[in-house]
């Protein structure tokens, strides 16, 4: 009679043991790995910069990681300044760029860098880049910079920034050539 009788099911159960075991490995897996992931964070994460790396007046820094930016144009500057130059964008402007889509939006960075243009010794009708001479950001952002048509300025030589009276220059020269172009001179090149 008893094996017509239903019978409940037997629960299973984790000896204490295994729970303990599994809450330790888990402890030295979190241990092992936690100072590695800190490291990288850390490595990862904004570089402490002193208030003298940004720009007088608007507070500007050369961006880490400039370097791998995306080109937008090169450009040539004759006499007097007689420089190679070319402007390169974060992918905020880059997508702007070449969405066609103005004005740009908040979060575009452009930075052009510049050298001395010098003859190049291997082929006497190229030019090629010289001794670098400076770094300049534009970085939008239309609260911060209301009263410069949403762009911030740096100017950088040396990675250190000009002085005050050469940034106060900025913005004049760009709202009296590029107003129409959300003031921005360089223009994707083809």
């Amino acid at each position: 009679m008893n094996a017509m009788m239903p019978t409940k099911p037997e629960k299973k159960r984790f000896p204490h043991a295994t729970v303990i075991v599994l809450a330790m490995v888990l402890l030295v897996v979190l241990l092992t790995c936690v100072p590695y992931l800190v490291t990288i964070a850390l490595a990862q994460g904004p570089a402490q910069r002193d208030a003298r790396d940004a720009s007088p007046i608007f507070g500007v820094i050369i961006p880490e990681g400039y370097r791998q930016w995306e080109l937008i144009a090169p450009a040539e500057e004759v006499a007097p300044l007689n420089e190679l130059r070319a402007v390169i964008g974060n992918k905020i402007a880059i997508n702007a760029y070449q969405d066609g889509k103005l004005p740009f939006s908040d979060g575009t960075v452009l930075v052009k860098r510049a050298w001395k243009r010098q003859q190049s010794p291997d082929f006497a009708s190229a030019t090629i880049p010289g001794a670098a001479t400076t770094v300049q950001v534009m970085v939008k952002d239309s609260q911060k910079y209301a009263a410069t048509g949403g762009w911030g300025f740096g100017r950088f030589i040396n990675g250190k920034p000009v002085d005050e009276a050469q940034h106060r220059t900025c913005f004049a020269c760009h709202e009296a050539r590029a107003k129409g172009h959300d003031y921005v001179f360089t223009r994707l090149a083809p």
